[in-house]
């Protein structure tokens, strides 16, 4: 029998990109999952929305906002497991709004994590990232690397982590923590650098509009992420701890961009778009995972190879071109 066969399950952010496949694991698994979505007056359910009728119709989905101390507490009663993901996550729009990622990044974390206090529960997973590093010191970044806040994103997410970390520390909370490196598959907004190329690259433009080109990321495909999830959350071991998840290699956006023009067989052209760039003390250069910890504590390992999973990615965006813009920059 699966472990999650029956468990009463949250997951926060449940109509992103991550958590939406995360539910759609969790279900396939058995387990009883409450899918929390942001509060919107068009009932919208995000990337859930896209998930097939027999997994929504074996979820429940609530609507609401995690800044929302006294909602947070409504969504944690009865549930035995919570996963965390729910936040801002657009590093061009921390620039723009910041108090928004605090609210939602900081304080929300700190009301989910105080709602879980006062109810019986066995694990909350804390989603951390890896812009949490910023440009790496040493590779590949192991989960003692320093913390550098290049953004205000990576601002926020440190504050979110510290608070998750405190919990532990203070309260004995049972709290684990899983940093992911760059995500990247199926359902990914184009806010995100993979998506943003394969849009453009599908609908068939001549130039292909990126920002800096020399920066290094080390990209983990979904379903990698979401096993590392379901394992940080089974085991006892991982409790106060910080795991990293990634595919410990690292590639170039000017060499990602080359190798996504072959798959798709586009003919683009590679053109700097001033707009797309960072400032030049917020570029985080070079991120590369070191998953040794993952390994060593709950026998994770990425599963995916960069191609198979830009395949998959190329495939889902082919298929649902009308959801994307591919001629706005999308912050």
């Amino acid at each position: 029998m699966s472990f999650w066969k029956n468990k009463k399950v949250l997951v926060t952010g449940a109509s992103g990109f991550i958590g939406s496949h995360l539910v759609e694991e969790l279900a396939g698994l058995g387990a009883s999952v409450t899918a929390m979505v942001h509060y919107n007056s068009r009932n919208n359910w995000g990337n859930i929305e896209l998930l097939d009728q027999q997994v929504k119709d074996s979820i429940d989905v609530i609507n609401g906002d995690i800044r929302d101390p006294y909602f947070c507490l409504k969504a944690v009663e009865g549930k035995s497991f919570v996963f965390h993901l729910a936040a801002h996550i657009a590093i061009p729009y921390s620039y723009i709004a910041p108090a928004e990622f605090v609210q939602t990044n900081v304080i929300g974390t700190l009301n989910m994590l105080q709602a879980a206090r006062q109810v019986d529960f066995e694990r909350f997973v804390h989603t951390s990232t890896s812009e949490s590093y910023g440009t790496a010191r040493y590779v590949p970044i192991d989960e003692k690397h320093p913390m550098q806040s290049q953004s205000l994103y990576s601002a926020s997410k440190i504050g979110a982590d510290k608070i998750a970390e405190s919990y532990y520390l203070s309260f004995g909370t049972p709290v684990a923590t899983l940093r992911p490196f760059n995500t990247f598959g199926p359902r990914q907004s184009a806010r995100a650098v993979i998506p943003a190329i394969i849009s453009q690259l599908v609908h068939g433009t001549r130039q292909l509009k990126l920002g800096s080109l020399s920066p290094e990321r080390d990209f983990t495909f979904v379903k990698d992420t979401v096993a590392g999830f379901l394992k940080t959350a089974e085991s006892d071991k991982t409790l106060g701890e910080v795991i990293n998840i990634g595919s410990g290699k690292c590639i170039s956006i000017g060499q990602l961009a080359e190798m996504l023009i072959e798959l798709t067989g586009s003919e683009s052209e590679i053109v700097c778009d001033e707009g797309r760039i960072r400032p030049k003390k917020g570029e985080v250069l070079k991120l590369q995972c070191c998953w040794d910890k993952a390994k060593d504590l709950i026998g994770w390992e990425p599963k995916y190879s960069l191609e198979q999973g830009l395949l998959e990615t190329i495939e889902f965006i082919r298929s649902n071109k009308q959801r994307y813009k591919p001629e706005i920059h999308n912050v």
